[in-house]
């Protein structure tokens, strides 16, 4: 196993949720740990879902608007990294 697959990948969906995939640890806000029960999750940015921290699909209902990738003003602050970070 590679050094990058053993690290978590979090891709925010334009309009939609924050797609987690790889080997990582979620917790609630007290620290005790979620089971995800997969490898690959999407959580809700909408805040309407009614699995969240899991995305249930509602921000198509609500239609929520948001960027994918990485906006303008966060790209100044925390630029890309070219090749394998």
């Amino acid at each position: 196993m590679k050094a990058r697959d053993a690290r978590a990948e979090i891709m925010p969906y334009r309009d939609g949720p924050l797609v987690v995939r790889g080997s990582f640890v979620l917790l609630d806000e007290d620290g005790r740990e979620i089971d995800p029960g997969r490898r690959t999750v999407a959580l809700c940015r909408c805040g309407r879902s009614r699995l969240r921290p899991f995305c249930d699909g509602s921000h198509r209902r609500a239609r929520y608007r948001a960027e994918g990738g990485v906006s303008p003003d966060a790209e100044r602050r925390h630029p890309r990294l070219d090749g394998d970070g």
